[in-house]
């Protein structure tokens, strides 16, 4: 993973699953502007589809750790059938490695809404764990899941889900991971960590 810098306007117009580059350059001139609006574009989706659930989750009174987290990921697994491109969270996953400045500038902290109302109730439904441990845990549950989703697209876009993708219960296992990071108790070692820095 190059980042940004190390990529062309042709290899983002590439890994955005576009085929018409010709239009893409005129209208968008340089990779910045360009990889803005494809983050931008899937981000919108994505919000809308979270809030919907999470506005769903609220009037049912079903808000749960499970739940909240169906909220936060499945959103981006739906976004495939949508677009009809599988390319998109390898493209945020690159980012957020290798470009989180301007991954966090290009959403202007506004196409995250849904993604920040997610994790204040994952903070509110996890009260047993200190709560810079829950900020910890939620900026892993990030990074490793958009990594795994970007394992998921992969599969999916080459059309070989293979041993890890093709069981039906592949992603709520993925999901299992997810909880079990957030819900496990944290242990003597990082509890007596956490006190030493005097944060709780």
């Amino acid at each position: 993973m190059r980042g940004l810098e190390g990529v062309s306007v042709q290899d983002i117009i590439s890994a955005a699953g576009q085929r018409n580059s010709a239009s893409l350059r005129y209208y968008f001139g340089n990779k910045l502007e360009l990889a803005r609006e494809l983050v931008v574009d899937g981000a919108r989706l994505i919000d809308e589809i979270r809030q919907a659930r999470l506005d769903r989750l609220e009037a049912e009174d079903a808000l749960t750790v499970r739940a909240v987290l169906g909220a936060l990921t499945l959103p981006m697994l739906e976004l495939a059938d949508r677009t009809g491109q599988a390319t998109y969270i390898r493209m945020i996953a690159n980012l957020q490695l290798n470009d989180r400045a301007f991954l966090r500038e290009a959403l202007e902290n506004k196409w995250n809404q849904g993604y920040q109302r997610c994790n204040d109730l994952l903070r509110e439904l996890l009260p047993h764990v200190p709560s810079a441990i829950v900020d910890h845990r939620l900026s892993l549950v990030s990074i490793y899941g958009n990594a795994a989703l970007a394992a998921w697209e992969a599969s999916r876009d080459s059309g070989e889900a293979g041993r890890l993708w093709s069981p039906d219960y592949a992603i709520a296992s993925l999901m299992d991971t997810f909880e079990s990071i957030l819900v496990s108790k944290p242990s003597e070692e990082t509890q007596s960590l956490l006190g030493s820095t005097g944060r709780g």
